[in-house]
């Protein structure tokens, strides 16, 4: 007679967000959406560039695409090129004011490095 014991299922750890916006984000989001760029979405893709091998894309679209997967966060949509979904998992994405400059940032877990201009990352 042989007696099996079974081990019960592993609980499976939460996966984080794909994405995550900071509140400044999201209220320039809202601007843009509202004025400029009214009736589009923002598309955030990586590309192959720059001295540390890869770079953020940002692009305006008129409507999410075959490849694209949907990120809502407080209140905003944004579009994530499913090409870039594995470099991006946990991203935070904030806006920042400095001096003369302004621009969209990415706080990323799964970067490695980045250049020294800050144009560029690697995983």
């Amino acid at each position: 007679m042989s007696t099996t014991t079974q081990n019960p299922p592993r609980a499976r750890r939460a996966l984080p967000p794909l994405m995550q916006l900071t509140d400044a984000a999201a209220e320039r989001l809202t601007r843009l959406y509202a004025k400029g760029e009214a009736g589009k979405l923002l598309r955030i893709g990586v590309n192959t560039k720059g001295c540390s091998g890869m770079s953020y894309d940002l692009s305006w679209v008129e409507a999410a695409g075959p490849g694209d997967e949907t990120v809502s966060d407080r209140g905003v949509t944004v579009l994530v090129d499913r090409k870039a979904t594995l470099f991006l998992i946990g991203t935070t994405m904030d806006y920042e004011v400095k001096g003369l400059s302004s621009g969209f940032t990415f706080t990323n877990p799964n970067e490695k490095g980045r250049c020294g201009c800050g144009e560029s990352f690697h995983i």
